[in-house]
């Protein structure tokens, strides 16, 4: 099996029955981690390197290591460099990116009560450092050979974080709420004496996309977007639908893409729907209402009316209806329900090199599920 990157086919083989996945999903953090922008040209110029790579990252046909920093570890030659007349501009290579994204997972009972809420978040970060060697077409250069980064001063970097535990010992206070980190997880490059020792968050990070760290805070929170239903049936040929949507966060926040998903008999038919704001549709191959509002500031309210006919034929000991819940989906940029905030994102690099930091706030909904119909 293969697979196409740019006019560049990576294929696997094997004499025997495999896991297709696995295969895939190795070709593609080949691809993901070391290709980037990759020319048959640099291939050649490369081979010996390629080929220390993949006899690395193989034993036995065995995938082992996807890492470029351990990899360097292993990987000493010389890569060719292609020679380019036109370096990008500053922003876009020589930042780093951080975003701070949390899913709320919220289940609300047909009393209207929480009965289960927690916050995953993420923080996903992207670096584009390498002006440190020069722009290169072939991104597969600076991936293989990182012990050229790291000669060149590879920056490191420290995060902050209004963590209780941090701010306590060092008798700091902050302009917001202290919070508690709970299940945390970092990237294998983030060092861990040092954050066990003083809480203080540094690393080298590696060149691309990946998540820095991942947390879990299991803490009642309020339902963002608060939905409200009614549902009438008029004998048995016709039901009508009544949903109130309000937004339970301050003002200057907005939401964004909002998608409530409401339940509707499975024999309705002849929908006759009616909005405040969005635009809402009937989906029989999923027995629902989709109401999709683009933008939804905070502390405002929409209505949605929706009446259906009914099938006029019932059996005398029909089973009862499934009652599925109302699910939410939506974004909330520039915040945060944690209440976490970077506090400072430091890169460190001995030569005087600039770069620069990007920091954003994303909440989304995970599983969020209303079950008050």
């Amino acid at each position: 099996m293969f697979i196409q990157h740019s006019n560049v086919y990576l294929m696997a083989a094997s004499r025997q029955n495999c896991n297709a996945a696995s295969l895939i999903s190795f070709l593609h953090s080949v691809v993901d981690h070391y290709f980037e922008e990759l020319e048959e040209e640099s291939l050649r110029d490369n081979f010996v390197v390629v080929y220390e790579l993949l006899d690395e990252m193989m034993d036995f046909g065995y995938p082992q290591y996807t890492e470029a920093k351990i990899l360097s570890e292993f990987i000493k030659t010389d890569a060719y460099r292609m020679e380019t007349s036109q370096r990008p501009p500053m922003a876009v290579t020589n930042a780093v990116f951080l975003d701070v994204v949390e899913s709320v997972n919220i289940l609300v009972n047909t009393n209207g009560q929480v009965i289960r809420s927690d916050v995953v978040g993420a923080l996903k970060m992207r670096t584009y450092l390498r002006l440190l060697l020069g722009y290169s077409d072939v991104g597969l250069v600076y991936m293989l050979v990182y012990k050229a980064a790291t000669c060149c001063g590879m920056p490191e970097c420290k995060l902050g974080l209004n963590d209780r535990v941090l701010l306590e010992a060092q008798g700091r206070a902050t302009k917001g709420k202290a919070i508690d980190l709970e299940d945390i997880k970092f990237h294998q490059c983030v060092r861990l004496a040092r954050f066990e020792n003083d809480r203080t968050i540094s690393f080298i990070p590696p060149d691309g996309a990946f998540d820095l760290m991942t947390y879990r805070l299991s803490t009642q929170v309020k339902p963002l977007i608060w939905v409200e239903a009614q549902v009438e049936k008029h004998s048995r040929s016709r039901v009508e639908i009544m949903v109130k949507a309000r937004s339970q966060f301050k003002e200057r926040s907005t939401a964004t893409n909002v998608e409530i998903e409401l339940p509707v008999p499975v024999d309705a038919s002849n929908p006759n729907i009616r909005t405040s704001m969005g635009s809402a549709s009937y989906a029989p191959e999923n027995d629902a209402l989709m109401w999709k509002i683009k933008s939804f500031p905070g502390g405002k309210e929409y209505m949605l009316r929706a009446e259906f006919s009914l099938s006029s034929i019932t059996a005398e000991e029909a089973t009862p209806e499934r009652k599925a819940p109302i699910r939410v989906k939506f974004e909330i940029p520039y915040f945060t329900v944690s209440g976490i905030q970077v506090r400072y994102l430091k890169i460190i690099e001995k030569s005087g090199y600039q770069a620069l930091p990007w920091v954003r706030y994303i909440t989304m909904a995970g599983e969020y599920e209303l079950r008050l119909i």
